[in-house]
């Protein structure tokens, strides 16, 4: 059985603005003072797991480490079908320059040039979500979203890649979509509500 979460604190583990303020909407019914890793000046951890699990884990904990507080981190990456999977758990990375800066226009270009001529336009979004406490402890959760790629991108709404992914069953990218519909039925949605349910109180129970 999971561990609830009893604390009114938690760091999100992530220097990411638009996946903290993402995941921050989603934990504004729990009246949880959260702030992100960034805010509080913590160093970002190399991630070395081989899976969305191991990195989400390595930067909860790192964060814990840091702050004292308990830490939710999310690995999250995008996979394009017609590339076997990739970038997958490398998505931030492939979308960086060698300047250091993370150029998702550019890194989408590259994207649809490498995968153009597939008649494979499958792709997908995972998350895993690592909540950890200062004793060690950690419940992790995994949620997966799969749709088409579109090019050109469409939408300003999202982050990332989200302007050139259509999830299954709907026409706008996840680039147009109003943030409450997104966050009804997201990789991050699926994840966030596996751990809502194992590990939070809602104040209406």
């Amino acid at each position: 059985m999971a561990r609830r979460f009893e604390d009114s604190e938690l760091v999100i583990a992530s220097h990411n603005s638009g996946k903290v303020r993402e995941i921050g909407e989603l934990l504004e019914p729990f009246a949880i003072s959260a702030t992100s890793a960034g805010a509080l000046g913590l160093p970002e951890p190399e991630e070395t797991g081989a899976t969305f699990a191991e990195n989400a884990a390595l930067k909860a904990h790192a964060s814990v480490a840091g702050s004292g507080l308990p830490a939710l981190a999310d690995d999250s990456g995008f996979s394009v079908g017609a590339l076997d999977g990739a970038p997958g758990i490398h998505a931030a990375r492939f979308a960086q320059r060698a300047d250091g800066v993370r150029d998702y226009p550019w890194a989408m270009e590259q994207l649809h040039e490498a995968s153009r001529d597939a008649e494979n336009d499958l792709a997908w979004f995972t998350c895993a979500l690592a909540l950890a406490w200062p004793d060690g402890h950690a419940e992790i959760f995994e949620g997966r979203v799969a749709g088409t790629l579109v090019w050109p991108p469409r939408g300003d709404r999202g982050f990332g890649y989200d302007p050139m992914f259509v999830p299954e069953g709907y026409s706008e990218t996840f680039g147009e979509m109003v943030p409450s519909t997104k966050h009804a039925m997201s990789h991050r949605a699926i994840a966030f509500r596996a751990m809502i349910e194992a590990c939070f109180t809602r104040h209406d129970s």
